[in-house]
C-alpha cells in the first residue's frame, strides 16, 4: 500500500517533533546543529513555512510550524528530513535509519496552548540539564543571536519581551 501524505491543514499551528532512531544522538557537534538550521532555511526557500519556535537537542528536535496551505507541512518536513539524512550519512558513514520514524505533528489548540507548547519547547535544554538558563542554549528560537535572518516568523500571537526571562521555570 503506498504511503500517503500526512494530513495537515494550512493556517493551523503544529508542534512537530522527531527523535533519533533508538534514541541515539543525531546532533554530535556544533556543525550538525548549524547544518540543520541551514537546512530549515533552505526548506523555507523551497516552500515557505512559518517557523515560530524550535529547539534542537542532541537526540531529538521540536519545531512549531504554521503552514500556509494544506499539505505544506508534510512536503516541507519530507524535504528537510531527507536532506538531513543524506547529509548525516555523508558525514557519518553508514546506512539505515537516522530518525525513529516519521515525524509527529500535534495541532496547537488555542492561545494558551501555544504559549504552553512554546515554553515547553524552548525550556527543553534547561530540563535536560544542558544549560543553567534556557536562553543560553544556542540551538533554540529563544536565543535570537543564533537564528539566521528570516528563519523565524511571527507566531499567531506576538511574543512579549518579558516572557523569555524564565530560569528553572520561574519568571525573573
Amino acid at each position: 500500500m503506498p504511503r500517503t501524505a500526512r494530513a495537515s491543514c494550512g493556517g493551523y499551528l503544529y508542534h512537530v517533533l522527531n527523535r533519533g532512531n533508538g534514541r541515539q544522538e543525531v546532533f554530535h557537534k556544533t556543525g550538525d546543529y548549524s547544518s540543520f538550521v541551514d537546512l530549515m532555511v533552505a526548506a523555507n526557500e523551497r516552500l515557505p513555512m512559518r517557523l515560530v519556535g524550535y529547539c534542537l537537542m542532541p537526540n531529538h528536535f521540536h519545531l512549531l510550524l504554521w503552514p500556509l496551505e494544506d499539505g505544506d507541512l508534510s512536503r516541507w518536513m519530507q524535504w528537510l528530513m531527507t536532506s538531513h539524512v543524506r547529509r548525516y550519512h555523508r558525514h557519518y558513514p553508514g546506512s539505515g535509519h537516522v530518525w525513529q520514524g516519521r515525524f509527529k505533528a500535534f495541532p496547537v489548540q488555542d492561545d494558551e496552548h501555544f504559549w504552553t507548547v512554546l515554553r515547553y519547547v524552548e525550556r527543553n535544554p534547561l530540563r535536560a540539564g544542558l544549560v543553567r538558563r534556557s536562553q543560553d542554549w544556542d540551538w533554540s528560537s529563544l536565543k535570537p543571536i543564533s537564528n539566521p535572518p528570516g528563519l523565524l516568523a511571527e507566531g499567531p500571537l506576538v511574543k512579549y519581551r518579558g516572557w523569555t526571562n524564565y530560569v528553572n521555570g520561574v519568571e525573573n
